[in-house]
């Protein structure tokens, strides 16, 4: 009972999440942000394996 009760609320808060700001009235997301971090973290991430891989 208690995992369902769970299940139900994390379903219906994810929902109230999502929702997009009708007083904006455009309907886009902003991901530039986000997505740019995200690449330049995994830029890095890649960049340390290659030296660490050619030192040996």
């Amino acid at each position: 009972m208690k995992k369902l009760i769970t299940i139900l609320l994390l379903t219906f808060s994810l929902n109230a999440f999502s929702q997009d700001d009708p007083a904006d009235g455009d309907g886009t997301v902003p991901v530039d942000g986000g997505l740019s971090l995200l690449l330049a973290a995994g830029a890095a991430y890649g960049a340390n394996h290659v030296r660490r891989h050619r030192k040996g």
